[in-house]
């Protein structure tokens, strides 16, 4: 195995994780910001008023883009098992 399909395969492993976190970072980011907003504006300063919201909303991305995440994960598995297949 050379040091470019190396490279490949850890280029490959790191597109796949960002691919899977940055819907899950961007919406509970988002969600932060504006729970933030609201409590400047409120002076409400409760904790678990900024953890309910990004809890709902990471569930609810996780139900609607759990089977693309599924179907990220398992074409990285099967470039993975081809990869090693091939090395015979």
């Amino acid at each position: 195995m050379t040091t470019s399909e190396i490279i490949g395969i850890f280029q490959a492993a790191l597109l796949t994780t960002m691919k899977l976190a940055m819907p899950i970072l961007i919406s509970s980011v988002l969600i932060g910001l504006l729970v933030a907003v609201f409590q400047a504006a409120t002076q409400i300063h409760e904790q678990t008023l900024s953890f309910v919201p990004k809890l709902f909303v990471i569930a609810v991305i996780l139900i609607l883009l759990g089977p693309w995440m599924m179907e990220v994960m398992s074409d990285f598995v099967a470039y993975i098992f081809d990869t090693i297949v091939s090395l015979n």
